[in-house]
């Protein structure tokens, strides 16, 4: 089983006053978690699909679901305090429907730019080697420092990558870490590949595109919307 574990538990406080937490905001008319689950929705190796909702909004959600005709939808959980409790959240119901050697996808909903071919990468890969991290090159110089802000290393470009998602493993490895991380009192990882890092688990990685940007300020909806134009002129032509 190919499993999409989907989190969409944000207030977007980034995204300063809105009416909608930021999965719901609207790209061309369509909200931004939708055009996500479309993907999944559509692609022939997802088997289903778990998503993390913010508490308030799994109503909304599932007539979301239902309005666009989004059925692989197995379950939808509530969202944990954190991004790491709300992917739990996740991981944790896939474990209960799901066999333990099923791979999961870790995806975020506000992350709508995916297609079928990085999805279909990520199984192979977790297949192959066991997990799989999508990832673009990093395009500026970014510096190591010290809680003082004092810089401690600057690493090399050519050796540099920005990690993205889907992020992707063995339902039981990324489980029995998430158990782990909790034992030793981890509650807010910045995303799965660093919490697998921290205990020594092996990752490997595949390439996506620049486009395959996470919707966070305000700045991204514009961006976002330019994407989806281009994206969507390519697709008539």
């Amino acid at each position: 089983m190919n499993i999409a574990v989907i989190f969409a538990g944000g207030v977007g406080s980034r995204m300063g006053q809105t009416e909608k937490p930021k999965q719901f905001m609207e790209i061309s008319g369509k909200p931004i978690i939708i055009h996500t689950l479309e993907i999944f929705e559509k692609n022939n190796n997802i088997d289903a699909i778990v998503i993390a909702s913010l508490e308030g909004w799994r109503d909304y959600l599932k007539e979301l679901l239902e309005q666009y005709n989004i059925t692989k939808v197995a379950k939808i959980v509530p969202g944990g305090k954190t991004g790491q409790m709300s992917i739990f959240n996740g991981i944790k119901t896939a474990k209960e429907l799901y066999p333990d050697d099923s791979i999961v996808l870790i995806h975020d909903g506000v992350r709508p730019f995916i297609d079928d071919d990085l999805i279909n990468r990520n199984i192979e890969n977790v297949r192959e080697k066991g997990s799989c991290i999508s990832c673009v090159p990093t395009t500026e110089t970014f510096l190591i420092v010290d809680q003082e802000k004092n810089i401690n290393s600057i690493p090399e470009r050519d050796n540099s990558l920005i990690a993205k998602a889907p992020q992707s493993f063995y339902l039981k490895d990324i489980y029995d870490v998430h158990l782990q991380a909790q034992g030793d009192n981890i509650y807010n990882s910045i995303d799965s590949c660093t919490l697998m890092y921290y205990y020594k688990k092996p990752l490997s990685i595949v390439m996506t595109d620049y486009d395959n940007i996470k919707i966070t300020t305000p700045k991204d909806i514009i961006l976002a919307e330019s994407i989806y134009e281009r994206r969507n002129k390519k697709e008539v032509k």
